[in-house]
């Protein structure tokens, strides 16, 4: 923050969760003008445009979501000095309409979110990102150019720093290491059964988490089953309708889905704090990918759980996509042989990540060429004992019981993670319920995921310090002016209604 505020160029490789974005979003609040921010997803981009806007700061996308005459009001506003950050898919960067705005207006910023999708030898190579720095260069002033991913090896982050042509930039690598995440590997033999899955989701009942697949056939297969299973899940993949992939999406936000079932297509951006498990059902291409999904867990600090379900048909499955992944026009046949042989080399990285018998840790950090340890104390591999105790059911009837019986629960979520961070106070874990109602009725008449109101770990510390009045509400961790204002005097009148009934119940019973 301190180098973007004094001009100068960055490249931060930071893990999911921790704090990217915010080191582009302070600067723009205090560096005048409008902040670009070139985002690769839409869902990404109208995330955290929502969240800017809860938090008071003005800011808006542009993207093919938008129609015609929605794309060009934005862009009028954005003229007319109204927007703080505006959020732009790579591709509008060369469009007449945006360039012409760009000569006009004052932009003392460029921030490139998941830069790694620059570096063809990255695991997302995305064309339009070359148009970056083209961009950048026909401005009438040069701002200063952020960079920033959570998955870039030595590589990769060199070609970042030359496609991008960063000056001299401050770079930041706080390390690649989540300690909060537990990663474990089970070697299934046959998936056609998927009884260690049910068995495993039935361990997990209760937490919201994703599940990926790698088709789509796989996706709506398995979530078919958790469905038939008791499981408040939904599907996530490209073959859907945007209208109903982006209702799904929400329903996961909003935790009237906990579990969402999905491709790859799912979750680069998706902020959501309370995500207690990744399961892979299929082995990911890379280590990157990867990294990149497991990191959608715990980014609120809590424990959460990283299981890959390994078989040997994950890699005729991920071979057989790398044969027909490079047949299009924008790469030479070297480009596309070179892109072949670098996708085959990741592929046989992260076969050894899941057949190896060495701290599953480790192997990550060494990959990143971060410093690694020799036991992590955090993984099925160094500490198998605890891993989830799921061996496969004895029968698929046993199986089906055990989802019906349960049913569907409908009370407010309240994991396992969250119950031991309440152990402190007996009671605090209806108050805990009682809030987190309020936050749903807010959340979804403002039509905003839940943590965007309130994360988690704010209503805990509500429940623990039973804030009084607006100062003390102050004093709550996540709680600033502006949602004071927004939110914190219906959350002090339900604390306060809670408490009273509390004290009328203890009155009663010492009376009695």
């Amino acid at each position: 923050m301190d180098a973007l505020l004094a001009g100068r160029d960055v490249m931060g490789i930071m893990p999911t969760g921790s704090g990217k974005s915010i080191c582009y979003q302070l600067p723009a609040l205090i560096l005048g003008g409008v902040t670009l921010v070139v985002s690769p997803l839409i869902s990404l981009m109208k995330d955290q445009v929502s969240a800017l806007k809860q938090n008071g700061v003005a800011a808006a996308y542009l993207n093919s979501s938008l129609t015609p005459s929605q794309f060009r009001k934005a862009l009028g506003n954005a003229r007319a000095g109204l927007y703080t950050i505006l959020y732009v898919a790579p591709e509008r960067l060369s469009t007449l309409d945006f360039l012409a705005f760009a000569q006009e207006a004052h932009i003392p910023l460029v921030a490139v979110d998941e830069a790694h999708c620059v570096s063809q030898w990255g695991h997302d190579f995305r064309p339009g990102y070359l148009e970056i720095q083209r961009f950048i260069s026909s401005l009438p002033k040069r701002p200063a150019v952020a960079a920033f991913t959570a998955t870039a090896t030595e590589r990769v982050s060199r070609d970042i720093e030359l496609l991008l042509s960063l000056r001299a930039p401050l770079k930041l690598v706080t390390g690649f290491n989540r300690p909060n995440l537990f990663f474990e590997v089970r070697h299934i033999m046959n998936k056609e059964k998927p009884l260690y899955l049910l068995a495993l989701m039935d361990q997990m009942r209760g937490q919201s988490g994703i599940v990926y697949c790698a088709t789509r056939k796989l996706v709506e297969q398995v979530n078919l089953l958790l469905y038939e299973h008791g499981h408040r899940s939904a599907p996530y993949h490209a073959g859907l309708d945007d209208a109903v992939r982006r209702a799904n999406q929400d329903a996961f936000l909003f935790d009237d889905k906990p579990v969402i079932v999905a491709t790859n297509a799912f979750g680069m951006g998706i902020d959501k704090s309370n995500v207690g498990f990744v399961v892979h059902y299929n082995m990911p291409k890379d280590i990157e990918s990867y990294y990149q999904e497991v990191g959608r867990a715990g980014r609120d600090g809590s424990p959460a759980r990283c299981v890959l379900l390994y078989s040997k048909g994950d890699v005729k499955l991920n071979q057989f996509f790398i044969d027909h992944s490079y047949d299009n026009d924008e790469l030479s046949e070297k480009q596309r042989e070179l892109a072949r042989a670098e996708a085959e080399r990741r592929l046989r990285e992260i076969v050894f990540f899941a057949t190896g018998k060495g701290c599953l840790r480790s192997h990550i950090l060494r990959y990143f060429g971060d410093r690694a340890i020799a036991r992590c104390g955090g993984c099925g591999n160094c500490e198998p004992e605890r891993c989830l105790p799921v061996l496969p059911v004895a029968g698929e009837k046993m199986a089906l019981q055990r989802g019906h019986r349960r049913g569907l629960d409908n009370r407010p979520m309240l994991d396992e993670r969250n119950r031991a961070a309440l152990a402190a106070a007996a009671d605090d874990e209806e108050l805990f319920e009682q809030l987190s109602r309020l936050r749903a009725q807010i959340a979804k008449l403002q039509k905003v995921p839940a943590y965007v109101v309130f994360t988690n770990a704010t209503l805990i510390e509500m429940c623990a310090k039973r804030p009084a009045n607006r100062r003390e509400m102050l004093d709550i961790g996540g709680v600033g002016e502006q949602k004071l204002r927004m939110h914190g005097e219906l959350f002090l009148q339900q604390i306060a209604r809670y408490q009273k009934s509390k004290n009328s119940k203890n009155h009663e019973s010492v009376h009695r």
